[in-house]
């Protein structure tokens, strides 16, 4: 089967009018909210960072941004990510050494909150032994995080046995930073697992997620479960607004889903 993809990014370096195969045998994962429950833990500790920035800036805001603030319009972003989006909203600059050196901070915060309270995603850890232990698949961690913070991340919850080196940041793995929904991370990890986009399977928590896998030419399974009950209908539809193809509210429905892909072409 062809698939093609009218909204090609610029700059993507795999063709997306191309034949697929249909045998899937990478599975590509988020890393925040998707492995872990790291989101709230992050977004708490980089809010106090965010409105110290404004108040050097001279930005006045009309309430001070919190953790849940944030997490609505930000989430699946970086911290440069933000960074950037706030700087066009607000109509401020920060040099290069200025970002880099609150992106350094930032982290350093984040990564002392994942290591005194950070615990994995209910269920995920059964699915990923079972998939250890069949050895069927490739399985990578692909996320807009810094690499630092995502390895603690996966180090904090003894995860990181089932990726070992396959751990991709588009804030750190790439030539130039960015962050999802850019698909250049996803472009990148497939680059360096030798795989193609019909190969390939995404399981992702946010809308700007699951665009990055899509327009990488990757399938989606869009993950609801740590959103609260009354969010969690409406986030069904950002994620298949955003080109996820499956909905999956408990990871014990993971394989069942799977399954369902492996029957369909591509």
């Amino acid at each position: 089967m062809t698939i093609t993809n009218t909204n090609r990014p610029r700059g993507a370096s795999i063709p997306y009018s191309q034949k697929m195969p249909s045998k899937i045998t990478t599975l590509l994962f988020d890393c925040d909210n998707t492995l872990v429950l790291s989101e709230t833990l992050a977004f708490e500790g980089c809010a106090d960072l965010i409105n110290e920035i404004a108040a050097s800036k001279n930005v006045s805001l009309q309430e001070p941004f919190t953790g849940p603030t944030l997490i609505n319009e930000f989430v699946g972003q970086n911290f440069r990510g933000m960074m950037t989006s706030l700087q066009k909203r607000y109509g401020f600059s920060m040099t290069d050494e200025e970002l880099n050196d609150y992106v350094r901070r930032e982290e350093d915060v984040v990564i002392a909150k994942i290591k005194e309270k950070l615990v994995p995603c209910e269920g995920v850890d059964a699915v990923l032994e079972r998939l250890a232990k069949e050895d069927q698949y490739k399985m990578a961690v692909v996320s807009s995080s810094a690499l630092r913070r995502v390895q603690a991340s996966i180090d904090k919850v003894n995860q990181s046995r089932f990726f070992g080196k396959h751990v991709y940041s588009a804030a750190t793995s790439l030539p130039t930073p960015t962050s999802k929904p850019d698909p250049a991370i996803y472009l990148h990890a497939m680059e360096k697992l030798g795989v193609k986009p019909g190969e390939c399977i995404a399981v992702e928590d946010s809308k700007s997620g699951s665009l990055s896998a899509r327009r990488a030419g990757i399938r989606v399974i869009g993950y609801v479960g740590p959103y609260p009950e009354d969010e969690k209908q409406e986030m069904e539809k950002v994620l298949k607004g955003a080109g996820a193809e499956m909905i999956m509210e408990d990871w014990k429905n993971f394989f069942n889903l799977l399954e369902e892909f492996k029957g369909r072409d591509y």
